[in-house]
């Protein structure tokens, strides 16, 4: 059987030109910063490393949660 993830395709890499966070139109990601590059379909979404930070610790709390294999509802 193979392994199963829940976790989408995810990366961290180099911003190729200047465009807004897709969670935050305030934020800036400036061509060669560093962001937070999650799988949408077909497409990718974009993050600011400060938005793409509070996103992958959200996700960290609830697969912790998730690990204590409570019931969660």
């Amino acid at each position: 059987m193979a392994a199963k993830s829940l976790v989408i395709r995810t990366e961290v890499d180099r911003a190729g030109k200047s465009h807004d966070c897709q969670a935050n139109k305030s934020h800036r990601v400036s061509m060669g910063d560093l962001r937070l590059k999650v799988r949408n379909g077909r497409s990718w979404d974009h993050y600011c490393e400060e938005c793409g930070r509070k996103i992958l610790q959200r996700d960290i709390e609830k697969l912790q949660t998730l690990l204590e294999f409570k019931e969660t509802i």
